[in-house]
């Protein structure tokens, strides 16, 4: 019987399991390479390339390469942040270049605006704080307990009680808010 060739066209390569950086690499090359960014550690790495107080308040968008040497980077800048971040501007463009390296990069320019979009800045919900419930209406326990008392599974009594006791609670509040 012969063996198949290790070459042959029809037989699928195994590679065993392989790290997911490895996988995706070439994806994220690529959308980054549309953006103008050939090295995409400046992406991914942004707080490590220039520190986490800038990287908190930026974010890289685009490098355009002009006509003349170097490129120009685009940041995105909360608008009351834009005079601080431009204060540090220099110290940007040698950390961006190092990370490069080479001089890359001649110019930053900022534009001011909110590094969040729609999806990332919708505002927080929260729960409102749980209310201490009310003492449930000696008539209406009465009557819920009545209720109950039809059912001989005790766990179906124990539902039909409460559900009766939210009800006839309901009920109630709806007739004093009636008759104020």
């Amino acid at each position: 019987m012969a063996q198949p060739k290790p070459n042959h066209p029809n037989r699928r390569r195994m590679r065993g399991f392989e790290a997911a950086a490895s996988l995706v690499a070439n994806p994220i090359r690529a959308v980054g390479e549309t953006r103008g960014f050939a090295v995409a550690r400046l992406l991914t790495h942004w707080a490590e390339v220039v520190g986490p107080e800038i990287a908190a308040h930026s974010r890289p968008v685009k490098i355009s390469h002009g006509k003349s040497f170097g490129a120009t980077l685009t940041l995105l800048v909360p608008g009351a942040r834009a005079p601080l971040i431009e204060m540090q501007l220099p110290r940007i463009r040698e950390k961006v270049n190092a990370c490069y390296g080479f001089n890359a990069v001649s110019r930053i320019v900022l534009t001011q605006t909110a590094p969040v979009g729609f999806a990332e800045g919708q505002a927080q919900f929260t729960a409102a704080p749980a209310r201490k419930p009310a003492a449930p209406d000696p008539a209406c326990q009465a009557r819920a307990e009545q209720l109950a008392a039809g059912f001989p599974d005790s766990a179906l009594a124990a539902a039909i009680r409460q559900l009766a006791l939210n009800t006839l609670s309901r009920r109630d509040a709806s007739d004093r808010k009636a008759n104020s």
